[in-house]
């Protein structure tokens, strides 16, 4: 998790005047509980108040300041300025780390019901995340039923630190759901308390903890190709959000020559797994690497060996976004920019 700021300004949309932008990753944050009051059952408020809940599970952090929390600052800060036609909104709290699980899906949907209240209605440019407890896969279905039919809903919204590989079955009613209603999954930088970022126990430092994040992402991404998901569910869209990008081709690399050999083990994974993930995985462009020289970066996302694996976001309000020139690297073909900046989100999204 990224410290928030709250002086984050944006600023003009760069070298694109007249190019669609789509934001894929905005965070927003529940100010406080008692903001979902409305949003729960008496008997859930009474819990509530007679068990002195603070938090929704994502208290161990300074509070988000009112960039997350307020839509006019939102719509000042970046909706305006970006000229964005589109923007997918996140609020990564960690109601996977709720033990009761009857509480997890109440808070839940309180969340959703927020969302879909306080922001999805008041600006025709946003569209939502569903927050479902993944500590109990048939309830998280049953809340993207509940929620499908709601046209602002794009996609569901997993932490890629679970409390087993995502790819496992017992996940698999939440990807059955999210197919039959054409939601993508996304997996965003946070999960269950207890888990750590890297395999091998808990860093000490934060700069440990935020470079190792992309060993998370990296395992998720090999689970669900290995475990057969996309198999099973061919028209499933899986969006990797805060991951970063630049460790996917020698993931790809590595992932293909030891298919060759073990492939047996694995029948369903039917052709390359390369191939698997440039057709079902995205990845957004926050936070971006970049290398002192530009052209190294220009370099990998050509190896990344497709046009459609990319999608932009600003991660607002959060401190390493790259604002103006940083956002991407110059040295792009103006097709690829434009598949980046909107293309591969209208595609992902259904936008």
């Amino acid at each position: 998790m990224t410290t928030p700021s709250d002086t984050v300004t944006p600023g003009r949309l760069p070298r694109w005047e007249d190019a669609e932008v789509v934001d894929c990753d905005v965070r927003v944050t529940v100010s406080s509980v008692e903001v979902l009051t409305p949003f729960l059952e008496p008997r859930w408020q009474d819990y509530m108040a007679e068990s002195g809940v603070r938090t929704i599970g994502s208290g161990r952090y300074p509070t988000l300041p009112g960039a997350s929390t307020d839509l006019h600052l939102l719509r000042d800060r970046l909706l305006d300025p970006w000229q964005t036609s589109h923007a997918v909104l996140n609020c990564g709290s960690e109601i996977s780390s709720i033990h009761n699980e009857d509480w997890a899906l109440a808070m839940a949907r309180a969340v959703n019901d927020w969302l879909a209240t306080e922001w999805l209605a008041h600006d025709p440019r946003l569209r939502g995340s569903i927050v479902v407890p993944l500590q109990n896969p048939g309830s998280a279905a049953e809340e993207i039923e509940r929620l499908a039919q709601h046209r602002g809903f794009v996609q569901v919204l997993l932490p890629v630190r679970a409390e087993a590989p995502l790819g496992k079955r017992r996940y698999w009613p939440i990807y059955e759901a999210a197919e039959r209603h054409s939601l993508a999954v996304g997996i965003f930088a946070g999960g269950t308390s207890g888990n750590p970022s890297t395999p091998v126990g808990w860093p000490s430092y934060y700069l440990e903890d935020y470079v190792s994040y992309a060993q998370a992402f990296q395992a998720q991404v090999v689970s669900l190709v290995s475990e057969g998901v996309f198999t099973k569910y061919p028209n499933l869209r899986v969006v990797l959000t805060e991951a970063g990008f630049t460790w996917l081709p020698g993931l790809m690399w590595r992932f293909d020559k030891n298919w060759k050999g073990l492939r047996r083990e694995v029948p369903w994974v039917d052709r390359p797994p390369s191939q698997i993930i440039r057709d079902h995985v995205r990845l957004t462009t926050q936070p971006l690497d970049e290398p002192d020289n530009s052209r190294h970066l220009v370099e990998t996302i050509e190896q990344l060996g497709s046009d459609e694996l990319l999608m932009f976001a600003t991660n607002y309000p959060h401190w390493q976004f790259d604002s103006d020139e940083g956002v991407l690297p110059s040295g792009l073909r103006p097709e690829v920019e434009r598949r980046i900046l909107a293309g591969n989100a209208h595609d992902t999204y259904r936008l």
